[in-house]
């Protein structure tokens, strides 16, 4: 295995969940269970924001009880101890890759521990329920405080950023993705047209596995750690 001077790790929800958080779009997934429309659009917000915040009030009280797995104490390893440039970018919201030690992250989905003013754009931590009628620190406005996650319509966090690693990563890692949202499920080809090597880690083969050149397949808490291992001993 090669020494590689630029990682980028891309990270999805089947990483999060022998956690015990729940993912999108698994057959008994959130989205098995709950309309998108309903729950996760700015429209659905303008039209019953109180449903919109109970969802997300529900998820936020779920994640304060998990913890970090082997697969992300593992990648915050890797990011320690690799003596090249390591980024996270996760599709996660919750905030398991900070509480196993991964500083150098990009939530490109944001953060369910964070509250977004929908009228002035101010962020701030959150830990607690939202509600309809608090009103913003900065702006004093009510009517507007909702989590700080990025809903379908909306551009994902800090694109650029992600693509500029991805034209200069020389290792690319997909771990517990699906690859059928974009713009995540393209970062594989962004890769490979930097010339980077192409990894899957995952339960079972995605649907854009044809685009990598290694996968390695089984739960996250077993081929994670396994190959982290391994590029740390390289």
């Amino acid at each position: 295995m090669n020494t590689y001077k630029r990682i980028v790790i891309l990270t999805g929800a089947g990483l999060s969940k022998e956690s015990g958080l729940s993912t999108f779009r698994d057959p008994d997934g959130i989205w098995a269970r709950y309309d998108i429309n309903d729950v996760a659009t700015p429209e659905a917000f303008a039209r019953n924001p109180e449903l919109v915040l109970d969802f997300y009030n529900s998820r936020r009280k779920g994640a304060a009880g998990v913890k970090p797995n082997a697969a992300h104490e593992a990648l915050a390893r890797l990011e320690k101890d690799h003596p090249g440039e390591v980024l996270t970018v996760t599709q996660n919201i919750d905030p398991l890759h900070e509480w196993a030690g991964t500083r150098r992250l990009i939530h490109m989905h944001g953060e369910i521990l964070k509250a977004l003013c929908a009228h002035c754009g101010a962020t701030e931590p959150w830990e607690g329920d939202l509600a309809i009628d608090l009103a913003c620190q900065i702006c004093n406005k009510t009517g507007g405080m909702r989590p700080d996650v990025v809903w379908f319509g909306e551009m994902p966090y800090r694109m650029e950023e992600i693509y500029d690693a991805l034209g200069a990563c020389d290792l690319f890692l997909s771990i517990g993705t699906s690859g059928t949202v974009y713009p995540a499920a393209g970062f594989v080809m962004e890769a490979r047209r930097a010339g980077a090597h192409t990894v899957e880690l995952n339960l079972e083969p995605s649907e854009g596995i044809s685009s990598f050149a290694e996968a390695i397949h089984g739960p996250a808490t077993e081929v994670v750690p396994g190959f982290v291992d391994k590029l740390l001993r390289s």
